[in-house]
């Protein structure tokens, strides 16, 4: 892991330099200006914006504490945390990139919840002299970001496969409950999923192309209708993020099929932990999301100092079972908050 000694923006390279003293002059009023800013000690702070999918939920709580780590690390960093309270909330999220581009932030980190949606106004940002990067959820190609620093998804979706199998003893009938059509994160693990269970001729997937969206009641109420059709020769389901799994397992717990129907998951939540503790949940998919906020905003500054940066940056991926939940390192990534 690198790690930044603190330091005083303006010694970056001439260049650089040149371009601080320049946004410094452009109109910013006091309350709204990063660069032209200083510390107690005199050096310039710069502000970084760090927009998740949405506010809610333990990933993105874990990812904040990620950024603010790397920001306390460096020095004279001031994290802007906001976003839509909800993931499937496009506008809102548009309309919180255009609020940093406003205020001029020195620096934007996103998760994108949609694909596509997001690119114009990424671009916009970029045309505005304010480097970007993208985590957790990738972007389609076009605008000319720093990194994108996430999870290796479809590996993920690989390891739910493996970890279903051994679940059901290789044989039965199993559901993917898709998230939200456009979620290049969710799609990813979607397709790493149906890949990995090619590997198992005895398991098949009875049904793939239910989308649950992104709260927990309206995953309850899609697996609620699923198992009134699969649910007698049913399984196992694989939901691909923390609020699907928390719907299914409600779901699951509501029919009594909370131990007979192997549910996969992917991100802790504390029901999800529960789940695992008391066998309604066979496994679940991690992240590091405190790596991932931590890169991210790392990544942003060996930008701005003129460092080059990787294209993708791997946080890693993981399976937390009921076995091994308690061993060190599965714990930490299952409570990643406790970690300070």
């Amino acid at each position: 892991m690198t790690s930044f000694p603190r330091f005083a923006f303006p010694r970056f390279g001439s260049l650089a330099a040149i371009m601080l003293l320049l946004i410094a002059g452009c109109g910013r009023s006091d309350t709204q200006t990063a660069g032209n800013s200083s510390g107690g000690d005199g050096k310039e702070t710069l502000r970084i914006a760090v927009i998740p999918k949405g506010t809610s939920h333990k990933f993105w709580k874990s990812v904040h504490l990620g950024a603010k780590r790397a920001a306390d690390e460096i020095g004279n960093i001031e994290i802007i945390w906001r976003g839509p309270v909800v993931e499937d909330d496009t506008g809102s999220q548009i309309e919180v990139v255009k609020n940093m581009i406003t205020m001029q932030v020195d620096g934007i980190a996103l998760a994108p919840n949609q694909k596509g949606g997001l690119v114009d106004a990424v671009d916009e940002a970029i045309g505005e002299g304010i480097p970007v990067v993208i985590f957790d959820s990738g972007l389609d190609e076009g605008p000319e970001i720093v990194s994108y620093v996430a999870t290796n998804n479809f590996k993920g979706g690989q390891l739910a496969a493996d970890q279903m199998a051994e679940a059901i003893g290789e044989k039965g009938n199993v559901i993917l409950l898709r998230y939200l059509a456009g979620s290049e994160s969710t799609e990813r693990r979607e397709e790493g999923f149906l890949e990995g269970i090619k590997k198992y001729p005895n398991i098949k997937v009875v049904s793939s192309d239910e989308f649950a969206g992104a709260n927990a009641t309206g995953s309850k109420e899609k697996v609620d209708q699923l198992l009134q059709i699969h649910g007698k020769d049913l399984n196992g389901i694989f939901a691909v993020c923390e609020p699907n799994a928390n719907g299914t397992l409600e779901s699951l717990r509501n029919a009594g099929l909370n131990k007979k129907v192997k549910l996969i998951g992917f991100d802790p939540s504390d029901a999800l932990i529960e789940g695992l503790r008391d066998g309604s949940c066979s496994g679940i998919v991690l992240q590091d999301p405190i790596e991932m906020g931590y890169q991210s905003i790392m990544s942003l500054v060996k930008n701005m100092q003129g460092e080059e940066v990787p294209e993708f940056q791997s946080t890693g991926e993981y399976v937390a079972t009921p076995e091994n939940m308690d061993e060190p390192e599965i714990k930490k990534l299952l409570n990643p908050e406790m970690v300070q």
